[in-house]
């Protein structure tokens, strides 16, 4: 059964085209009738041919093949022109004319018959107009049927028409996302499948049809029972994270605070030692430390900022320390923040169940035992209690400048550092809704916000989040009612989780891997849309910048407050991360924040997780007017990648960025600035000779227009590099922060070969940007040569 259906249709689509031309050959023949003198009529004829033969290439038309036309009745056919090919079996290896000689068969049964008589009698005549008169208007019907029923390949807006999306965005408007934000604040957060689950209802009444849970049982580090605490061996003073002394109204009046001051999945137990400044924890820090002490066993005080905190308390780990105390220098915030005297936490977790390395959380995996992910014991603690620990008098902090906190040299302290925290299984939910595309709908665009109800740190910022994906989905289904379709199926999803390594978006990605590395065409994130309301601050891989740029342009109604910022390719955080770093997907973000961009030792203050209330986000944007822009900013982004024809990814920006990256290195360059040059020239080739026609809508044809979107979606998966320092992007496309242009790969071997001096380290991470950088290269270049030969093929 399988093999005769596709026999059946391909023959029902041959008789039928061979009826077409039988009509124009009838009419070629028959050139003294009157009605074909008309020169109107002989050119809707070869009109008719033409558009009934397009039609009849056209995949699906068998399936409005009419059961009488299955075998019209062209044996009694005079007419000398008749092709029989398109009735020819389309399995027969043989060609036509060699089958004419070697099957007797085949001769007799398709043979026309002799005509008796060279004069035709006058109801042969009429016989004929008849027949031709008929197949002609059989041939109206089929043609008028077929083209009202199939669907085009090109049925959405050409080029994806902008009002589309300006009607859309229309619907997003403050006072809905303030609602929204205010009916999430009524959920209760006992567990977090119970948000999950309020989450799915309020996307369900907005129309969104298909959404589910997706669960899963991961090993999360939570607080004690009591709170961590620092002990002044000098004086005996014993201090909770925030700098209020141990007793117990402090410990009844701040309790959830006290407690979620930590670092999850840090070590446990006690450790008393000295208190070594080591500053920001850079290579040059702890050269300059180890030269003067032994640092062994030792509890290390050290700034936020600068680089990421994982690589950092990596090279403490590294160096013999101890423990570590964290804290956030308040001459690295913006005047706005006012943090002094409060904790924070953070997550070690680089991202996922620790139990489940790589590979998903669900019934029957293997789990790992893994309480702590490092052998330090880590305390974020205030700025208050860090002054308390310098003894930094009160008149030395002057009014019209900051003095960076700093331990006096000349000063030993002892500190007793107790850390109890408990791992425990819980289940972590995400909601993922799903809006199918009507011509791509194997290819997906991802977009993320996060929900929270473990702890009240990043409590509310969830929630600003979640108001903004849900009145995009409110939106965007407003328009699906009225029979709107993306091309491209939609995700939405709300992670769980995030907060203690991205854990919910890292098990589902696991758990979808193959599928998603071959379907995921770009991650559109909502991670803390609203931290600040200074700066706009967005955030692109380097194939989606213009497009960031562009969006930019499209949603600016008022000239005079338009933002106008630069897009960047810096490291971020939030859910993002597993497609970025493992699946090689381009993602992009846009937030508002207050943080000192011009300051490099403000960067990766984000890694702290302080405790943000109710009042915080309305107190940021109390008109929700921020909101409202982040939602039409993410929302034009997505509806581009979603509906354009030709995915809207930029391949020479990435060969730009690759030399940018190479310039004024440390390093020996040569061969990188060969291979760059070439991606460089291939990128130029491909961007003019396969882009620019085929986002001509005269020039597109579908099978081009997907080989073309293959190509684009998976050339950020060239530079994702199998192993990377802890806390730097696998993919190196990505750079530490705005001030720093090079590969960030190559800057940590450079800072290795200071501790270690030995060039091993330099020589791996050249290696991997020169794989990376000629994969990349010999990818386009086979990509035009793939499309040169479907050409040359056609031709």
């Amino acid at each position: 059964m399988g093999e005769s259906e596709p026999s059946a249709s391909t023959a029902c689509r041959q008789d039928k085209k061979m009826a077409y031309h039988k009509v124009n050959a009838e009419q070629r023949a028959q050139g003294h009738s009157p009605y074909l003198d008309n020169d109107d009529l002989q050119a809707t004829a070869l009109d008719l041919e033409w558009d009934m033969e397009k039609e009849l290439e056209e995949p699906g038309f068998d399936h409005f093949c009419l059961d009488g036309a299955a075998q019209p009745p062209l044996g009694n056919s005079q007419s000398p022109d008749l092709d029989l090919e398109p009735i020819q079996p389309s399995t027969s290896p043989k060609g036509r004319f060699q089958r004419l000689q070697e099957d007797p068969d085949y001769i007799s049964h398709y043979a026309r018959q002799a005509p008796k008589s060279n004069h035709c009698s006058f109801s042969q005549i009429f016989k004929i107009l008849c027949t031709v008169l008929i197949l002609f208007i059989l041939g109206i019907l089929i043609g008028y049927y077929a083209h009202k029923k199939c669907p085009s390949s090109s049925a959405s807006p050409e080029p994806n028409n902008p009002h589309v999306y300006q009607e859309i965005l229309e619907e997003i408007k403050a006072e809905n996302i303030q609602q929204i934000y205010r009916d999430l604040l009524q959920f209760p957060r006992e567990e977090d499948t119970d948000v999950a689950m309020n989450i799915l209802a309020q996307w369900t009444s907005h129309g969104l049809e298909d959404v589910q849970l997706a669960n899963y049982s991961v090993l999360l580090d939570l607080p004690g029972s009591s709170s961590n605490t620092v002990t002044l061996k000098n004086s005996g003073e014993c201090f909770y994270p925030s700098g209020q002394q141990c007793n117990r109204e402090t410990k009844k009046l701040h309790a959830r605070d006290l407690l979620y001051s930590y670092a999850a999945y840090s070590a446990k137990g006690t450790l008393e030692a000295e208190l070594v400044d080591v500053q920001y924890g850079t290579v040059e820090d702890l050269v300059r430390i180890q030269a003067i002490t032994n640092v062994t066993k030792k509890i290390a005080l050290l700034k936020l900022g600068q680089s990421p905190l994982l690589y950092k308390l990596s090279l403490l780990e590294d160096a013999g320390f101890g423990g570590v105390l964290l804290y956030i220098d308040p001459c690295d915030l913006p005047k706005t923040a006012v943090l002094d005297d409060k904790a924070f936490m953070v997550s070690l977790n680089s991202g996922g169940d620790p139990s489940t390395p790589g590979y998903p959380s669900i019934d029957g995996s293997y789990r790992q035992n893994r309480s702590n992910l490092t052998t330090l014991l880590v305390q974020p603690i205030s700025a208050v209690l860090v002054k308390k620990l310098v003894y930094l008098p009160e008149d030395s902090i002057r009014k019209d400048m900051c003095i960076p906190l700093r331990l006096p040299a000349t000063e030993k302290k002892i500190i007793n550092l107790n850390i109890q925290s408990v791992t425990t299984y819980k289940t972590i939910s995400n909601v993922i809704g799903y809006l199918k595309g009507t011509i791509f709908p194997d290819r997906y665009v991802v977009i993320g916000s996060h929900h929270n109800s473990m702890n009240s740190y990043g409590g509310q910022e969830w929630t600003g989040s979640s108001a903004i994906i849900t009145a995009f989905i409110q939106a965007v289904m407003l328009k699906a009612k009225r029979g709107w379709r993306p091309d491209r199926t939609i995700v939405f999803c709300s992670w769980g989780g995030t907060s203690f390594g991205n854990v919910g978006s890292y098990e589902w990605a696991e758990d979808l891997k193959r599928v998603l590395q071959r379907n995921v065409v770009a991650y559109v994130s909502l991670h803390n849309p609203v931290r600040g309301n200074s700066t706009l601050l967005p955030i692109a891989s380097p194939s989606l910048q213009q497009l960031a740029a562009e969006s930019q342009s499209f949603n600016c109604m008022e000239k005079t407050k338009c933002p106008r910022s630069n897009v960047s390719s810096v490291q971020i955080q939030g859910d993002s991360d597993y497609f970025i770093n493992h699946l090689g997907v381009p993602a992009t973000r846009f937030s508002y924040e207050d943080v000192k961009t011009s300051e490099v030792n403000s960067s990766f203050l984000f890694e702290a997780l302080f405790p943000v209330h109710t009042t915080k986000t309305e107190e940021l944007d109390p008109s929700f007017r921020l909101h409202e822009t982040i939602a039409k900013l993410t929302g034009h982004m997505t509806l581009r990648i979603a509906n354009e024809p030709v995915l809207p990814f930029n391949a020479l920006d990435i060969a730009l960025q690759v030399q940018n990256n190479l310039k004024g290195s440390q390093v020996d360059t040569h061969q990188l600035l060969a291979v760059a040059a070439r991606l460089r020239d291939t990128a130029e080739l491909f961007q003019s000779d396969e882009m620019r026609p085929a986002n001509d809508p005269k020039e597109r044809a579908p099978i081009r227009v997907r080989m073309l979107n293959d190509v684009l979606q998976s050339l950020e998966k060239n530079f994702v590099i199998r192993q990377a320092p802890p806390g730097l992007y696998r993919n190196i496309l990505y750079r530490l922060d705005e001030r720093t242009s090079q590969f960030s790969v190559l800057l940590e071997a450079l800072e290795h070969c200071k501790l270690h001096q030995s060039n091993e380290t330099i020589e791996a991470a050249l290696s991997e940007v020169l794989n990376s950088i000629n994969s990349a290269q010999v990818y386009f270049k086979a990509g035009l040569d793939v499309f040169e030969t479907a050409l040359a093929g056609k031709k």
